[in-house]
């Protein structure tokens, strides 16, 4: 059975267990992202989730007992002044494990170790409802706008009248002017038809009375 012995052993004595991990959560701190073996990429983010809810506190007690496991003191302060910012609004999730493969001497497999921002889901709605709920009593305004501007803009009684007039009066003048086109068209008319000859001409004789004139007299029987 293995009860009450949490994390693993990694066949290191506990000393050389602690140092190594304290190594490795610094090195992950202030590079944002190691590679490791996949059994002690697991350990590691047990570590670094432990650090980064002490930042999130960020009063002196939790900077002592970070300090205890990150012996440097730069990176410390740059994860205390990041983890509100970025780790504010989750409580979980800080890093990423992703496998990378095999190490070519002995095969073991490689897992790679980084910090995540999280995204934050929007809620997008509530501001549709309040938006489509603002919209509804500002649409029956725009409409007794526009009826009014319909009305201001309608010309008065005068006006029409004067356009009527105006519409009129190029038909009456083309009527007046319709027995005057057809004048020449009547002219054109008799003179194709003939009229009589004038003084000192001679009358004009048709192409049947030529032919008349020009045919031998018939013999009698």
């Amino acid at each position: 059975m293995r009860h009450r012995s949490a994390g693993v052993k990694l066949n290191r004595t506990s000393s050389h267990r602690k140092a190594m991990f304290r190594n490795m959560v610094t090195s992950l701190f202030k590079y944002e992202r190691i590679r490791t073996t996949d059994a002690k990429a697991k350990e590691i983010r047990r570590w670094a989730d432990k650090l980064v809810t002490l930042a999130k506190r960020g009063d002196l007690h939790a900077r002592r007992q970070a300090l205890a496991i990150i012996r440097e003191k730069d990176v410390v302060h740059k994860l205390f002044a990041e983890a509100p910012e970025r780790f504010g609004q989750v409580s979980g999730g800080y890093t990423r494990v992703v496998k990378v493969g095999f190490r070519p001497g002995d095969a073991a497999p490689i897992s790679m170790v980084e910090l995540v921002t999280p995204e934050v889901k929007k809620k997008k709605a509530r501001r549709k409802k309040k938006a489509k709920k603002a919209a509804a009593p500002g649409a029956a305004t725009p409409q007794a706008t526009t009826v009014e501007d319909k009305a201001d803009a309608s010309p008065p009684a005068d006006a029409e009248v004067k356009t009527t007039d105006d519409t009129v009066a190029p038909a009456d003048e083309a009527a007046a002017e319709a027995p005057a086109a057809s004048e020449p068209q009547e002219e054109v008319a008799t003179e194709a038809a003939g009229t009589e000859p004038a003084d000192g001409q001679t009358d004009a004789t048709t192409p049947a009375d030529d032919a008349a004139a020009e045919a031998p007299p018939k013999k009698d029987a």
